[in-house]
């Protein structure tokens, strides 16, 4: 069994990413704000969300 490590912004991009592409938009998604919260840039937080358009299930929204 394979853990994965999550510290990263790209970490999540990763996984957002492998996520987007075994079509699970919305687990892609959530990832995808995973890593937005953790960019301190709001400019590269947004474009981080733009790329991941699903919407969210976050109840903290």
């Amino acid at each position: 069994m394979t853990f994965l490590n999550f510290n990263t912004p790209a970490d999540y991009l990763n996984a957002a990413r492998e996520m987007a592409d075994s079509n699970r938009p919305t687990l892609a998604r959530l990832l995808a704000e995973a890593a937005a919260e953790l960019i301190t840039d709001p400019t590269e937080a947004a474009r981080i969300l733009a790329e991941f358009p699903a919407p969210t299930l976050r109840e903290d929204r």
